[in-house]
C-alpha cells in the first residue's frame, strides 16, 4: 500500500510540472532552439577531410613537365588536385554538366523540376539534376546507394560546400576525383594516360571527349561503346558553337579529330627519384589521404630540379652503355648531374632506366647506396694537404716499396716511380703516394675533414678504416661524393660572388626546386678557395679514356677536372667531373657486388661521364683567386719551395699555406773534380781546381726507381778513389758482398718438415753505420744496418743482386741459384 501511494504521489508531482512548462516556455523558444540545432547540424554535417581516397605521388621538373607518378594505394592513377584548371576543360564540362554552375547555391532548382517533370513524363528516372557540386558529394561519398533520401542529404551537403569553397575550388575538386575509365581517376591523369600531355595542352576536341567522359567512363575503351563516345563528343563541340564558345571552323576541326588510341604509359624519367621522394617524404603505401586538397597537393605533387630533357638524354646515354656493358656481366649504371652553385640535381638516373629487368638489381638506387669509393677520395686529401700548408702542387712524394705495420699498398700498375710530383700522382691515381701522403696528414684529421664535406656514410671510427681510407677502405654513396666535388667547385665560384656568409660551400645537394640548401654543420677548417682551385687544376691532367680519337679533340673543347676510381676486387667503376658550372658524377658495376674483368672508372664510368658533359653547356674555366694565393719560387726538379742550392726553379701560385712550408731537401752542393766524373774534398784535391756544384740528389730508396724512368737523373759521381779512404776509414772499396761469390751458384735448402728454405745472403761496408738497399732482380727487398745480412728464397735460375749504399755507391752481382734436379 505504501509503495502504491508513493507511485501515485511522483505522478501527480511529473503532470504538475508538465503544466506549469507554458507558462514558462513558449512556444517562439522552441522554434528558436530548433532553428539553432538545425542550423548547427547544417553547419557540421560536412565532413572535416571531404575525400579519403589515396593519391599518387607526382614529380615534375623544374618546369612544371610530369616526369614520374606511382600509382595510388588503391591501385588508381589519381594525381592530387590542382587549384587552376584549363579554361577549354572549364567551358566544356560546365556546358555538358552544369550550365548554370556560376549561379546556383549548389542546387540547381530549375533543373530540379525539370528532371521531375520529365522523369514523371517517362515513368522512369531519365535525369538526376546534379549539379557539379553534387556530383563531388556523390563522389566524396562513393558506394552509398541511389535513392532520393541520399539525393535530398547530397543537395544540402552540396549547399553546405558552396559556403565553405570557391566554385574554381569546387571544379578542382570534381576534376581531381571524377573517374575517366579504367583505373584513370582525375582530370590530370586522364590528360597523360590518353593525350600524353598536360591538361593546359589539350585541343577542344580532347577537352571535350574528357568533359563527356566521367558521364560514361566505361565508353573509352577500345572497341567498347567508342562510337557512342565520339557522338557524345562531337554533341558537346556543337553545343559549344551554338553558345559561341568557339567558332564553326574549330568546331569541324575539333569534329574531324580522332578519338586516342590505347592510353599511353605515364612518364617514367626518374623511378629512382620517385622511389626515393616516397620513402624520404613519407608518401608510399599510405592508405588514406586526411588532409584538405591543398595539402595533399603540397605532399603528393612534387617539384624537383631536373630538367626534363637533359634526364631524358641522360637516361639514353646510360642505357646505350648499359647495352654494351652487358656483355662483360656489367649490368648497373647510374648517374648525377649537378648544378654547382645551386646544388641541385639536374638528371638523376639511379640506375638502369629498364624496371622491367628485375634479375640484375635494375630498381635499385645507385645513387644512395654505399660503394667502396676506390680511389674518388684522393682529390680531396690532396686539397686538405695545400690548404694546410704540409704540401705544395709540385711536390714530390715517394713512390717506394711501402709497408706501414701489416699495410704494404700496391699501385694499380704493380711498378713504383721512386719520386713522384703530387699533382702528377694525383692525376695518375697512385696509390703508394696517397697513403703516405694520408699516414704524414693522419687518419683521423682526414675522417673529420670527410664528414664536414658532406660524406655521410662513414659510420665506423676513423681507426676502423686505416690508411685504407684513401684506396676505397670506406663506402661512399654517389650523392654525397658528387655534392663534396661540387662543393669545391663553389668554393671557387662563390669567391667572385657578392654572397655574405663564408666561401667555403660544402653540404648535400638537393633534389626538390624549393627545399632550403642544408647548413653546413662543419667543426673544422674545410678546403679554401686556393686549395680548391690548385686541386682543380690538378684534376685537369687526368688522362681521358683513350678508346678513340674524339677523345681528343673533346679534350681541346671544353677543360674538365676529373678523377675515377676503382675498388677493390674490379667491383665498382667511379667517375667525377667538375666545372665551373656543373658537377657529374657516375658510377657503374653490379648492384650485388659481383666483380667483372675491366671494370674500372677509367674503362667503364669516364666514358659516360664525358659523354654526359657534351650534353651541357660550356662554362669555360675557374678564374685565379688572387688574393687567397701567392706566387713563390719553386725548385723545378723537387717542387719544394725553392732553397739556396736549387740551380733550376720556376714560379708558381699556391694557397697562402704554402709560404710556411719547408724549404728544398734535396738540392744540395756538392765538391767535384774539373770533370765533374768525380765527388772530391779538399783533403785529396787542390782547393783551386774543386768546383761546387749544385746537384738534385734523391735518397738511395728513391733514386733506384727514380733513375729508371727518368732519363734526365744525375746520380751523384762516386768519391775519386784517393778520397774514399778518408771518407770511408780507410781501404780501397766502401762496399763489398760477402756472399754469395760473383756468378756463383747457391742452393736453397729444404727444411726438415719438407718446406723450402732460405739462404743468408751477406755484405759488408766500411762503415757499418751506413744503411744498404737489397734489391734482388730490381725489386727493392729493405734495408740493412750495422749486419748487413738478409734472408732470401729466390727461385732457380740466374739472378741480380744490387746493393746501394747512402752515398750512391752501387754494387751488383749475378749468380744462380740451383733446382733440385741441377743439383742431382
Amino acid at each position: 500500500m505504501n509503495q502504491e501511494r508513493r507511485l501515485k504521489n511522483s505522478l501527480y508531482r511529473i503532470r504538475g510540472f508538465i503544466a506549469l512548462v507554458p507558462s514558462v516556455i513558449r512556444w517562439k523558444h522552441v522554434f528558436m532552439l530548433v532553428a539553432v540545432l538545425a542550423g548547427l547540424l547544417f553547419w557540421f554535417c560536412l565532413p572535416a577531410e571531404l575525400f579519403q581516397a589515396p593519391y599518387s605521388t607526382v614529380i615534375l621538373d623544374r618546369n612544371g613537365e610530369l616526369i614520374g607518378a606511382s600509382i595510388a594505394a588503391d591501385e588508381q592513377w589519381r594525381f592530387p588536385p590542382r587549384e587552376e584548371l584549363p579554361g577549354k576543360f572549364v567551358e566544356a564540362v560546365t556546358l555538358y554538366e552544369d550550365r548554370h554552375f556560376f549561379r546556383h547555391p549548389g542546387v540547381d532548382l530549375l533543373a530540379v523540376g525539370r528532371a521531375a517533370l520529365d522523369n514523371f513524363r517517362s515513368h522512369r528516372i531519365v535525369s538526376g539534376a546534379s549539379t557539379l557540386t553534387m556530383q563531388v558529394i556523390r563522389l566524396s561519398r562513393n558506394g552509398r546507394s541511389r535513392t532520393f533520401w541520399e539525393k535530398f542529404k547530397e543537395m544540402i551537403l552540396a549547399i553546405r560546400l558552396e559556403l565553405s569553397c570557391t566554385k574554381e575550388e569546387i571544379l578542382a575538386l570534381y576534376a581531381a576525383h571524377a573517374p575517366f575509365g579504367g583505373n584513370v581517376v582525375g582530370l590530370e591523369a586522364a590528360s597523360w594516360r590518353y593525350f600524353a600531355r598536360r591538361p593546359n595542352q589539350l585541343t577542344w576536341a580532347e577537352s571535350a571527349m574528357l568533359a563527356v567522359l566521367p558521364n560514361s567512363p566505361s565508353l573509352v575503351f577500345p572497341g567498347k561503346s567508342r562510337d557512342r563516345l565520339l557522338v557524345k563528343r562531337n554533341r558537346l563541340l556543337d553545343k559549344l558553337e551554338r553558345y559561341n564558345v568557339i567558332d564553326s571552323l574549330t568546331c569541324s576541326l575539333s569534329k574531324a579529330e580522332p578519338l586516342p588510341p590505347a592510353p599511353h604509359p605515364l612518364p617514367m624519367l626518374a623511378p629512382h627519384l620517385l622511389n626515393r621522394i616516397q620513402q624520404e617524404r613519407g608518401t608510399a603505401f599510405e592508405e588514406t589521404n586526411r588532409m584538405d586538397p591543398r595539402e595533399a597537393a603540397t605532399r603528393y605533387r612534387f617539384v624537383t630540379s631536373l630538367d626534363k630533357t637533359l634526364q631524358r638524354r641522360v637516361n639514353e646515354i646510360v642505357l646505350r652503355h648499359h647495352r654494351q656493358l652487358a656483355g662483360n656481366g656489367i649490368h648497373n649504371a647510374a648517374a648525377l648531374v649537378l648544378d654547382v652553385d645551386t646544388r641541385q640535381a639536374l638528371a638523376y638516373v639511379g640506375n638502369i632506366p629498364d624496371l622491367s629487368d628485375r634479375n640484375h638489381g635494375n630498381h635499385v638506387d645507385v645513387i644512395t647506396a654505399h660503394r667502396s669509393t676506390g680511389s674518388i677520395l684522393k682529390p680531396l686529401l690532396y686539397a686538405a694537404m695545400l690548404d694546410s700548408g704540409e704540401m705544395l702542387p709540385k711536390e714530390l712524394v715517394p713512390d717506394i716499396p711501402t709497408r706501414i705495420g701489416s699495410f704494404m699498398p700496391q699501385n694499380f700498375t704493380r711498378t713504383y716511380q721512386g719520386a713522384v710530383s703530387a699533382n702528377r700522382a694525383l692525376a695518375r691515381s697512385m696509390n703508394i703516394p696517397a697513403v703516405r701522403m694520408l699516414h704524414t696528414y693522419g687518419v683521423d684529421r682526414f675522417y673529420t675533414l670527410l664528414k664536414d664535406m658532406g660524406m655521410t656514410s662513414l659510420h665506423r671510427p676513423a681507426s676502423g678504416y686505416g690508411l685504407a681510407l684513401i684506396l676505397g677502405g670506406a663506402e661512399g654513396t654517389l650523392w654525397d661524393i658528387t655534392g663534396i666535388y661540387a662543393g669545391l667547385a663553389r668554393t671557387v665560384n662563390r669567391f667572385f660572388q657578392d654572397e655574405p656568409g663564408p666561401t667555403s660551400s660544402y653540404g648535400r645537394p638537393r633534389y626538390l626546386l624549393s627545399a632550403d640548401p642544408d647548413p653546413n654543420n662543419s667543426t673544422g677548417p674545410l678546403p679554401g678557395p686556393g686549395a680548391a682551385w690548385s686541386t682543380l687544376e690538378a684534376m685537369l691532367e687526368v688522362s681521358r679514356p683513350d678508346v678513340e680519337g674524339a677523345w681528343r679533340n673533346f679534350t681541346s673543347s671544353q677543360r674538365i677536372a676529373w678523377k675515377t676510381g676503382t675498388s677493390y676486387g674490379l667491383r665498382d667503376g667511379w667517375a667525377v667531373g667538375v666545372t665551373p658550372r656543373y658537377a657529374v658524377g657516375v658510377w657503374v658495376g653490379n648492384a650485388d657486388g659481383e666483380g667483372r674483368p675491366g671494370l674500372t672508372g677509367i674503362s667503364t664510368a669516364a666514358p659516360i661521364l664525358f659523354e654526359i658533359f657534351g650534353l651541357l653547356d660550356h662554362a669555360g674555366w675557374f678564374e685565379i683567386p688572387e688574393s687567397e694565393m701567392t706566387e713563390i719560387e719553386v725548385c723545378a726538379h723537387s717542387g719544394h719551395r725553392a732553397g739556396p742550392y736549387c740551380e733550376e726553379t720556376i714560379q708558381m701560385y699556391v694557397p697562402l699555406a704554402g709560404l710556411g712550408t719547408r724549404k728544398c731537401p734535396y738540392c744540395r752542393l756538392v765538391q767535384c773534380d774539373a770533370s765533374l766524373e768525380w765527388r772530391v774534398h779538399g783533403s785529396c784535391e787542390r782547393i783551386g781546381t774543386v768546383r761546387q756544384v749544385k746537384w738534385f740528389v734523391l735518397p738511395t730508396a728513391l733514386e733506384w726507381f727514380y733513375r729508371r724512368n727518368h732519363s734526365d737523373y744525375r746520380s751523384l759521381p762516386p768519391y775519386r778513389s784517393d778520397c774514399l779512404e778518408s771518407v770511408s776509414g780507410g781501404g780501397t772499396a766502401s762496399l763489398s758482398l760477402i756472399y754469395p761469390r760473383k756468378n756463383g751458384e747457391i742452393y736453397v735448402p729444404v727444411e726438415l718438415d719438407g718446406a723450402r728454405g732460405k739462404t743468408v745472403f751477406e755484405a759488408a761496408h766500411r762503415n757499418p753505420d751506413f744503411l744498404i738497399y737489397w734489391h734482388l732482380d730490381e725489386a727493392f727487398l729493405g734495408t740493412t744496418r750495422n749486419i748487413h745480412q738478409i734472408a732470401l728464397d729466390p727461385e732457380p735460375g740466374l739472378h741480380t743482386l744490387t746493393l746501394v749504399d747512402e752515398n750512391g755507391e752501387r754494387l751488383e752481382q749475378t749468380f744462380r741459384v740451383l733446382s733440385k734436379e741441377d743439383k742431382n
